[in-house]
């Protein structure tokens, strides 16, 4: 009997539950629900709303079996660093933080003070973000947020928990929060108790394949069928590495809100240059790593498209891109564009210059490329390598005009796809766990076979 398994797959802007299974050797997938996402503004914090997150998982799961394509297994992956405090009665102490949050300004330096950041990263091969997991925490520790916590779950171990009453922490997601160390793959005893923090918070970190649990009663009966949960790679962005259809060594981006510049590695760098460039070492299968660059990425474009509303589409921007060459370039990992009041004005005010919305989107397509080909080349220079192709995966993939820039910047040859790719690493990990895909390798070829990838 043909088994269906679900991917929710969230991100900071949207979510969307995909459905797939093997047909004849192919991976068959098919969307049956997407929803937005984003941050609300609550007691002067940028913060998630859970309880509409939780009730879009909800519609999504009743959205299956509408389609007559009920599955037996459901995963979650979702973005990193963001995490849910929970009582001893296992409710949420307070709101859930979005990443963009300005609460830890003061608490990175207060980090730093106790422990420097260069020891930080000789342990756990983070590199330096102000969002970082162990930053928001620190910050909930001062505020005394902490002081009641029983539990710490990253969110799809929280969305994890609601469906099943099951509490687990997984790994690809437990190593982006600058807490784990990069030999031992746990949680790092010295970090926690410098900062003070509550080591009964911090249990076994669980790979993925593991099994959650079945839906709790009261959530099979609301959908109308019951599934096991199983843990993908819960980080969206290992999810999507495991869904690339790399050869051998070659590196990838995964884009999206964020651009991953990385590659796969057996093991962790953490050594003065990789920290100086800004390099990250996150978990993946099999304690493997992504060492990997966080740069910026297509957030800059949505938040122009916004602030411009209408019907205005990404499309649209590209072609108004395509028709100006201004040579003018930002730094697009600048902290001012984190989270700016209005994108299009912090542009104008850092290039010092009033451009029209075609020069700005030029500026931002231009800059991207560049920092991509500057991450290559620390890439390259840190690993003593150098490669041929790049890899792009993720919804950034269909930007056709951006892959060509970045074939241009880099000199490399570019492949571009799946598009979907998060979706498909977490769908491939529970058929890996279920029985139906032999191993990883097995995988990829599946995937090779199964989608279209093209080749600039």
């Amino acid at each position: 009997m043909k088994k269906y398994y679900l991917a929710i797959d969230i991100g900071a802007s949207s979510g969307r539950h995909i459905v797939g299974w093997i047909e004849n050797g192919i991976l068959k997938t098919q969307e049956v629900y997407r929803f937005s996402n984003g941050t609300e503004s609550k007691g002067g914090h940028l913060v998630w709303n859970m309880k509409r997150l939780f009730s879009e998982i909800i519609c999504g799961l009743k959205k299956a079996k509408e389609t007559d394509k009920i599955p037996a297994y459901i995963g979650i992956d979702t973005w990193a660093v963001d995490y849910a405090l929970l009582d001893k009665e296992d409710k949420l102490i307070s709101e859930v933080y979005a990443y963009r949050d300005s609460r830890t300004i003061k608490s990175a330096d207060a980090v730093h003070r106790k422990i420097p950041f260069n020891e930080l990263y000789k342990r756990t091969g983070i590199q330096y973000q102000p969002f970082n997991t162990i930053y928001q925490l620190y910050a909930d520790k001062l505020s005394g947020k902490t002081d009641k916590a029983e539990s710490f779950l990253m969110l799809p171990d929280y969305l994890n928990f609601l469906l099943t009453g099951v509490k687990k922490q997984e790994y690809t997601n437990a190593t982006s929060t600058g807490l784990v160390n990069a030999e031992t793959h746990g949680w790092d005893g010295n970090i926690l108790e410098i900062l003070g923090f509550n080591k009964k918070l911090f249990g076994e970190l669980s790979q993925p394949q593991t099994v959650v649990g079945a839906l709790k009663k009261e959530v099979a009966e609301e959908i109308g069928y019951d599934a096991t949960v199983i843990l993908p790679a819960t980080h969206d962005t290992a999810s999507a590495v495991l869904a690339a259809p790399l050869d051998e060594e070659s590196p990838y981006i995964s884009s999206g809100t964020w651009s991953l510049l990385g590659i796969e590695q057996t093991a962790a760098h953490t050594d003065e240059e990789s920290r100086k460039a800004n390099y990250s070492n996150e978990g993946s299968i099999d304690y493997k790593f992504r060492y990997q660059k966080n740069i910026m990425g297509l957030w800059m474009i949505q938040s122009v498209k916004r602030e411009l509303g209408g019907n205005i589409t990404f499309a649209n921007l590209a072609d108004m891109a395509k028709c100006k060459e201004n040579k003018i370039t930002v730094d697009v990992n600048d902290q001012r564009f984190l989270s700016p009041k209005n994108m299009t004005a912090e542009i104008k005010k850092a290039v010092t210059s009033n451009l029209g919305t075609a020069s700005i989107m030029r500026v931002i397509y231009d800059s991207l490329a560049k920092s991509y080909a500057e991450a290559i080349e620390e890439l390259e220079r840190n690993t003593g390598k150098t490669y041929k192709t790049l890899n792009i995966i993720g919804g950034g993939s269909r930007d056709a005009f951006l892959n060509e820039l970045t074939a241009k910047a880099t000199g490399k040859k570019v492949i571009t796809g799946p598009t979907e790719a998060t979706a498909i690493g977490n769908l491939i990990i529970q058929m890996i766990s279920a029985g139906e895909i032999k191993d990883l390798t097995s995988a990829r070829q599946i995937i090779k076979k199964s989608f279209e990838v093209k080749e600039i």
